[in-house]
């Protein structure tokens, strides 16, 4: 491993036909690797629209094996460009289980890693727990050559204990692929304090774990139908380093490639001033294994 490396960002809109996602998915991936970006982040189900705003059981036809079209055509151009790629994908692993998935294809076409999203929402437009089953793979970081790096999908970056997991196990960065967005009709009254939210979360996380994080979003209005009012996603895609200085971000409303550097002395100089790790009390942390703590033990 290096003292540095390059990551790439990629904030993409996403069209009805897969094969167009794919399409473009390369595209945009050739474009980082000649900026010099040696890992390279796509957005949360990349491949497809954002099926999860309506229950739709014609959408399962949408997933995929692992490996399958998506990963298979990815893992040739990492191997010919030489990169490594966090390639989110909706997996059938059988008939009737699901996952929201992640592939980690390294620079030789192979997959270093696989991780399934543990936190699965259910909410207005994002029926997740209907196409999702829970990820049972844990909480994982996986070295790729250049570097350690951790991965999580989505409403898993609203868990400080995930992130703290994956942290603990050497990751120098956690990628976040992502796909969220304001109701049209809220985002008026709440849009912009979600939006800051989602980025402060996410920032805190870099901070307590003396870390860089990634958030891929994708970005565009999506509609389910012409009549519904479906999710504006809201880009706004970052990196920040461990201190939790955004050092590159894309804008709300078009497709952006972001490519920045992974400085491992920049932990190694923030854990030395911030030893957050030190200091934590793993002997006293016993209640986070509960739903919640109704009474003192």
């Amino acid at each position: 491993m290096s003292e540095t490396y390059r990551v790439g960002l990629i904030q993409m809109a996403m069209a009805p036909e897969p094969a167009a996602n794919r399409a473009h998915a390369l595209e945009l991936l050739d474009e980082a690797a000649r900026r010099g970006a040696q890992v390279i982040c796509l957005p949360e189900l990349f491949a497809s629209q954002y099926f999860c705003q309506r229950e739709d059981p014609a959408a399962f036809d949408l997933a995929e094996l692992v490996p399958g079209p998506t990963s298979l055509a990815l893992a040739e151009f990492a191997r010919k460009a030489q990169v490594v790629i966090v390639a989110p994908i909706f997996e059938r692993r059988a008939a009737g289980v699901y996952h929201n998935s992640l592939a980690v294809i390294d620079a030789k076409g192979e997959v270093a890693g696989h991780y399934r999203k543990m936190h699965i929402p259910d909410d207005p437009g994002y029926y997740e727990k209907y196409y999702f089953t829970p990820g049972d793979l844990g909480f994982c970081a996986f070295d790729v050559g250049v570097g350690r790096i951790g991965t999580l999908i989505c409403w898993d970056q609203w868990y400080p204990e995930a992130a703290r997991l994956t942290a603990l196990q050497g990751a120098s960065i956690l990628f976040y692929p992502t796909s969220i967005g304001w109701h049209p009709e809220e985002k008026e009254a709440f849009g912009e304090e979600q939006r800051d939210a989602w980025r402060t979360v996410q920032r805190g996380h870099a901070i307590a774990n003396g870390v860089y994080v990634a958030a891929v979003n994708r970005v565009g209005h999506e509609k389910p139908a012409v009549d519904e009012p479906g999710i504006q996603f809201w880009g706004s895609s970052f990196l920040c380093d461990p201190f939790g200085k955004v050092i590159a971000e894309a804008p709300q409303d078009r497709e952006e490639i972001l490519v920045g550097e992974v400085d491992l002395r920049r932990i190694e100089d923030v854990r030395r001033n911030w030893p957050f790790l030190r200091d934590r009390r793993i002997d006293a942390y016993a209640g986070m294994g509960r739903r919640f703590i109704d009474e003192p033990q």
